[in-house]
């Protein structure tokens, strides 16, 4: 194993140690070299892709590029580097690359990291081509500006759009063409939560389903489930808000007036019903798909007694997609679903 541990090499400089060691070690083709780059300068796939140029064997990398510091080698980059340009470099690695998007897309659910709309191979602009010339060309002849196909990745394209017309087989077609393999059990509360969006959107996107999938598989049984909320906010004076919880016959509800603004209070009244207290360390929200009333998802990192816990919600009102992620988070502290923070994502 040859490692780049602070990712200070470059790509010449690596492949030069490479075709060193080849050279000088004796029975060197008896193993296999194993290769490690870090990406503090960015250069971790040029430098992986260096040092198969100059004979290593093996290269060892991680989905979406995720690791300590500015991460690793991302296993997609490479992988379709090696596979687009193996006229070049000549080797196979035997991926499935139709199963690098939903691959990226799971641990990037599973971690709370998101992907960069821009990053290489799975970002959602990956295949984009927004100037005239480039779509132009793209319509002429896809070769021109489009190096592999969006499907070799394991983009899905089609025109079908979904709306609250469509059945369970529909959606049960679109999410395994997304990559998703639901049992009967997961499809009917996924096919509950898509007819009540439909109802709230006309056309419901491949963004939308992804999005109800993962919430659907963030759910914690038997726990606190939101029944309703109402929030007043002014530019003057604290917020007040009132929020009514369930879980399973029991009913409670909670009326706060303070808070740093709307969603703090409403995060202040579930600590109250559910007396469990934890620190919000990161809070985003973004679109889960196009058009003015795509769902928001909102992802929450929080700490509990020095652990790590994250939640995530959905919806097409963004207050109330935040109180789902902080309540998701809330349960998770109560069921043990809590990381030691010596493996949050960014200790990676």
């Amino acid at each position: 194993n040859i490692p780049d541990t602070v990712g200070y090499a470059t790509p010449a400089h690596f492949g030069h140690v490479i075709k060193t060691l080849r050279e000088r070690v004796p029975n060197i083709d008896q193993a296999v070299i194993s290769v490690h780059c870090h990406n503090d300068l960015g250069l971790a796939v040029a430098n992986s892709l260096a040092a198969v140029e100059a004979g290593a064997g093996q290269i060892e990398c991680t989905i979406n590029g995720i690791g300590e510091r500015a991460g690793n080698c991302s296993l997609e980059e490479v992988v379709m580097a090696l596979r687009t340009r193996h006229d070049y470099y000549g080797v196979d690695t035997g991926v499935n690359t139709p199963r690098l998007v939903p691959t990226s897309r799971l641990v990037s659910s599973v971690t709370g990291m998101s992907v960069q709309r821009n990053k290489a191979i799975v970002g959602r602009n990956a295949f984009a081509h927004e100037a005239g010339i480039h779509q132009d060309g793209m319509l002429k002849e896809r070769s021109t500006y489009e190096i592999m196909r969006p499907e070799d990745v394991g983009f899905t394209q089609t025109d079908l759009v979904l709306g609250k017309h469509s059945g369970r087989a529909a959606l049960a077609d679109r999410a395994k063409a997304l990559g998703f393999h639901l049992s009967g059990e997961q499809l009917d509360q996924v096919f509950n939560a898509f007819k009540k969006l439909a109802d709230k959107k006309k056309e419901v996107y491949d963004g939308d389903i992804v999005a109800l999938i993962e919430q659907d598989n963030t759910t914690v049984s038997d726990q606190w489930q939101l029944e309703s909320y109402e929030v007043h906010a002014t530019t003057a004076g604290s917020p007040q808000a009132t929020i009514t919880l369930s879980r399973g016959s029991e009913r409670q509800t909670a009326t706060v007036a303070e808070g740093d603004g709307p969603l703090d209070a409403l995060f202040h009244a579930i600590e109250e019903i559910t007396g469990v207290a934890v620190v919000v360390r990161d809070f985003r929200v973004q679109s889960a798909s196009r058009g003015k009333d795509a769902q928001g998802e909102s992802i929450i990192e929080a700490e509990y007694n020095g652990q790590l816990v994250r939640g995530r919600g959905v919806s097409t009102d963004t207050v109330e997609a935040a109180v789902r992620a902080f309540l998701n988070a809330v349960n998770r502290v109560a069921t043990g679903q809590v990381t030691d923070p010596k493996v949050r994502p960014e200790a990676l």
